[in-house]
């Protein structure tokens, strides 16, 4: 259960800050589609939210019945370069970030799943990059993706804050489980029957950004 005293927020990037997520999934599906799998779009966002794009393509081989040599490489290459074509056709804030982003007091950065180009992309069409001038950290670069816990714990040490008294931001399963396993307290950009009642009752569930309010911590 979220306790308060937040000392730093950790935000996801696509879904909770930009919204990336919708456009980045169907892109994906629309690919996988491509290759002859059969599976909705609906099916393809549960399965691949949040889910860092190795895991997806891991999957999407082993639907197919022949996987050319080196299909992974050259699958992540095309839906990367779709999917940077789709987000320069324009590509929205989700609402509340500026507001929030400008009256936050406290240390934050972003830490995503995805690599650091695509973040510096889809945060810099929107123009909330300069709010992350040198606190950007990549799964890529760390070398661990959620849902381990060692992302976020990375990004605290960065920012100097013990991971008690870090806030997390997510808007993916995957995410919330990472915060949570990190030690996080936990806010959840999810409508409430999106979590098991496990998963929600350790989290606290918010509509859109404008519900955060985090104070800068007493000396």
């Amino acid at each position: 259960m979220v306790k308060n005293n937040i000392q730093a927020v950790i935000f996801d990037c696509d879904g909770t800050l930009v919204d990336s997520e919708v456009p980045s999934m169907d892109v994906l599906h629309a690919h996988a589609r491509a290759l002859g799998l059969d599976f909705t779009r609906e099916q393809a966002h549960q399965q691949f939210r949040g889910v860092r794009m190795a895991d997806c393509i891991t999957w999407i081989g082993a639907q197919l019945q022949h996987k050319p040599d080196g299909f992974e490489l050259d699958f992540a290459r095309s839906v990367r370069t779709a999917q940077a074509e789709r987000f320069n056709e324009g590509l929205a804030v989700i609402p509340g970030a500026f507001e929030l982003l400008e009256t936050l007091k406290i240390p934050f950065c972003v830490a995503t799943n995805g690599p650091r180009e695509k973040a510096e992309l889809t945060l810099g069409l929107t123009g909330l990059l300069g709010f992350f001038p040198d606190r950007l950290f990549s799964a890529y670069e760390v070398g661990i993706y959620k849902p381990d816990p060692g992302l976020f714990l990375h990004a605290a040490r960065a920012m100097g804050v013990a991971p008690q008294y870090c806030a997390v931001v997510e808007d993916s399963l995957p995410g919330i489980q990472a915060g949570l396993a990190a030690g996080m307290q936990v806010y959840a950009l999810l409508p409430p029957d999106a979590l098991s009642p496990d998963v929600a009752q350790q989290v606290r569930l918010i509509k859109d950004l404008a519900e955060l309010n985090f104070q800068e911590p007493a000396q």
